[in-house]
């Protein structure tokens, strides 16, 4: 069956690379009268003028989450509701970054699980029926398993783009989190609350990170502050050298502060950066066409 990708304004430098993909057809959303995809009172604009020329078949809406999570989901329901309106059907979400994936959880009373109760409506109400993600925060959570969600990862790109590099290099991952998710060996987060984080270890990890260069593997780049915690720990324990390897960019403040401590920050395109250099898009046909 054919795949066809229509892109959100964040995803489109994905979708520009997947028009020379065997496998997809892409289509772009059109623009405004003045060109763009938004007012000048910044709602949004979406319309897709080609819709009736040719049966679509299977689609995939393409969303990057970043680096207006808001907008971005208003631009992605405004797609939706076009095609679910046209009777559009396989409809599928592709999230190359997935907005709100860390508010994943109830940490305390009165708050709510964002990124489940997105997964709710798009499968209850916009009959979504496969989502698919790129290391998402909250793969491998219990309550994953009740949606039809398929993960893709791209620690092993990363991976192979630092060890053409630093050849002996030890990966290791900075929390509890990041264990669960890649299997490696790290440090363990413990969270007072939603802003205040302190890191521990134990001998074994300090044997392993002594006179090593280390790889810090990490699903998301906000801040900087947890891997601003883990090289000061990594340093302390004897480490030699500390680079970064991260899925996605999500914060400019973030890179620029993780570029500025670490020896090299390999980081991929989920979302659009200047900085991101290990490309994601074999990832996206991979997935989408997997038996």
């Amino acid at each position: 069956m054919d795949i066809t990708i229509i892109p959100t304004s964040t995803a489109e430098h994905l979708a520009r690379k997947l028009t020379a993909s065997r496998e997809t057809t892409v289509i772009f959303p059109d623009k405004n009268r003045e060109a763009k995809r938004h007012f000048p009172d910044g709602e949004m604009y979406t319309r897709i003028s080609s819709l009736g020329e040719r049966a679509l078949g299977r689609t995939v809406v393409l969303h990057a989450g970043m680096p207006d999570p808001n907008a971005g989901l208003v631009e992605l329901e405004m797609l939706l509701a076009i095609l679910t309106q046209a009777k559009v059907s396989p409809l599928e979400v592709f999230f190359s970054y997935f907005p709100y994936g860390m508010q994943d959880k109830v940490f305390q009373a009165g708050e709510t699980n964002a990124a489940e109760n997105l997964c709710k409506k798009l499968t209850a109400y916009y009959g979504i029926s496969k989502m698919f993600t790129i290391d998402a925060h909250f793969h491998g959570q219990a309550w994953v398993q009740q949606y039809p969600i398929v993960n893709s990862s791209a620690v092993e790109k990363l991976k192979r783009a630092a060890v053409a590099d630093y050849p002996d290099i030890v990966f290791l991952t900075p929390d509890a989190g990041g264990q669960r998710r890649t299997g490696l060996k790290g440090t363990q987060k413990k969270r007072h609350h939603s802003y205040q984080v302190d890191i521990e270890s134990d001998g074994e990890f300090k044997a392993l990170v002594k006179g090593k260069t280390i790889g810090v593997i990490d699903d998301i780049l906000e801040t900087g502050g947890t891997l601003e915690r883990f090289y000061s720990h990594c340093r302390d324990c004897g480490a030699k050298n500390l680079v970064a390897l991260i899925t996605h960019g999500v914060l400019t403040q973030g890179i620029e502060r993780i570029k500025k401590l670490y020896a090299k920050l390999y980081l991929t395109n989920t979302i659009d950066r200047q900085e991101a250099a290990v490309d994601v898009t074999s990832l996206i046909t991979g997935a989408l066409t997997e038996k």
